[in-house]
């Protein structure tokens, strides 16, 4: 690198970039992880069966919002190139196809929770209880799922385009409804009947009809980078359409492959038994509130080398991808503290059988080694490959550690060999430990930059 280039890296532009970028985006998972948290907090205060009932029956929810996350972000990699470029009309027209595809998977996963939700649940638990009250969650929050579709999609394209803020709002303001109709409807509150479980799912749909109310004013009245509207939809473009397919595809799938991993694991640990999944829905909300500032930062280094790549400062990417690194490390370790202070919180506050607690203890710790790997891992597969179009490298070490090692060995563990829980429940998390020398090979490789824009 010649002087002249090193000279116009600006570290101090490049600090007030990422903070621009990371706050907001941090302050969204965590909101995110409060709308999460409270039906867990809320349902835990009732009994154990209604909080394992919609624990477990969220893993549809988990599975559609990571489909839909895989299309807006396939879709993401190439408009983050493209807004490098300021081509604005391409931006619209993958925009309008990522959300296009959103609705109708959307609509997919509404129409069959909302008619076999106890199979569903059969998925998950062989406990009657747990399933009788999980089919009734899943039966009322099912028709929040075309409302998500929408709000993901249009919330990721704006961040894309470096317009975070919105998101902010519009998950706050969502999060602010799920607490009133929470408390309201399953503690039957002031004139309100109390009916617990379904009161969690009313909840849920309650905040997401606002979310979508809140984008809706800011796409009317303010937004003016990249309104949408109804005709963006009906853009077609034969050769984007193949890219859009060919760099999504591979998203959508790493997304689903990980996405129905973790759904295994969880129901791996369903059948062991409600003690393990009551920890284990505990533990799973303290593991999303410790990676709010990793999700941030990969989200931003996807932003940030996306645009750098299509503006063709591929020297620079290289920079901000080394300083993006260091930085999901330091939040790996600052999520490690997080899980570990939530520790003895939870141990004393939760309403949880001596067993369960037991559980509990033993998970928080292994969970915050667990969020290490898992910072480093998402910051590089999420953030940096796909920011280059490297799409498929990610789906590839999901396949290897996560299914034929973690799931397969912890599956092994609990139902063949009979072993303890607790060696179950390392095995099933050894994936994100597993996987992180060969995305760091990878990632020194420079396979990943390259500038896919037409």
């Amino acid at each position: 690198m010649t002087t002249t280039q090193k000279s116009s890296f600006d570290y101090k532009s490049f600090i007030k970039m990422v903070a621009a970028l990371v706050i907001p985006m941090a302050l969204q998972n965590l909101i995110n992880v409060g709308i999460s948290s409270i039906d867990v907090i809320m349902l835990g205060a009732v009994n154990q069966t209604v909080l394992s009932g919609a624990s477990l029956g969220s893993q549809v929810f988990f599975i559609l919002n990571l489909i839909l996350f895989g299309l807006s972000s396939g879709a993401s990699v190439l408009i983050a190139q493209y807004w490098g470029k300021k081509d604005i009309d391409t931006i619209e027209t993958v925009f309008g196809y990522a959300m296009k595809i959103s609705c109708l998977v959307g609509l997919l996963f509404t129409i069959v929770t909302f008619i076999f939700p106890t199979e569903i649940m059969h998925i998950f638990s062989s406990e009657s209880d747990v399933i009788a009250e999980g089919a009734k969650y899943l039966r009322v929050v099912c028709l929040s799922y075309v409302v998500s579709a929408i709000s993901m999609v249009y919330l990721n394209t704006m961040r894309c385009v470096e317009r975070v803020m919105i998101a902010t709002w519009a998950y706050l303001a969502s999060m602010i409804t799920n607490i009133i109709v929470n408390g309201f409807l399953i503690f039957g509150l002031w004139i309100f009947p109390e009916i617990g479980i379904l009161g969690a799912a009313v909840g849920t749909v309650c905040a997401r009809i606002v979310e979508l109310i809140i984008i809706i004013f800011y796409n009317i009245f303010i937004n003016k980078t990249l309104p949408f509207r109804f005709k963006i939809l009906l853009k077609k473009d034969k050769l984007l359409f193949k890219d859009f397919k060919k760099y999504s595809l591979p998203v959508i799938f790493n997304e689903l492959i990980w996405g129905l991993g973790i759904s295994a694991v969880a129901a791996i640990i369903g059948h062991i038994g409600k003690d393990a999944v009551s920890a284990n829905s505990v533990v799973q909300v303290v593991r999303q509130l410790s990676m709010v500032v990793a999700f941030g930062v990969s989200s931003a280094t996807a932003i940030t080398l996306g645009k750098s790549i299509g503006e063709g400062k591929t020297k620079e990417a290289r920079i901000y991808g080394d300083k993006f690194v260091l930085l999901s490390f330091l939040t790996g370790i600052m999520g490690t503290v997080v899980v570990l202070i939530s520790r003895p919180i939870a141990l004393e506050f939760m309403t949880l059988t001596p067993a369960a607690k037991e559980l509990l203890s033993f998970m928080m710790i292994a969970m915050s080694v667990y969020v290490i790997g898992q910072s480093l891992n998402t910051t590089l597969i999420v953030g940096v490959f796909r920011s280059g179009g490297d799409t498929l490298y990610g789906l590839f070490v999901d396949i290897v550690f996560l299914w034929c090692i973690s799931i397969l060995s912890g599956f092994v563990a609990a139902f063949i060999l009979k072993l303890d829980v607790h060696i179950v429940y390392l095995l099933l998390l050894a994936d994100e430990i597993c996987k992180l020398p060969f995305t760091l090979i990878r990632y020194k490789s420079y396979k990943w930059l390259r500038d896919i824009t037409r």
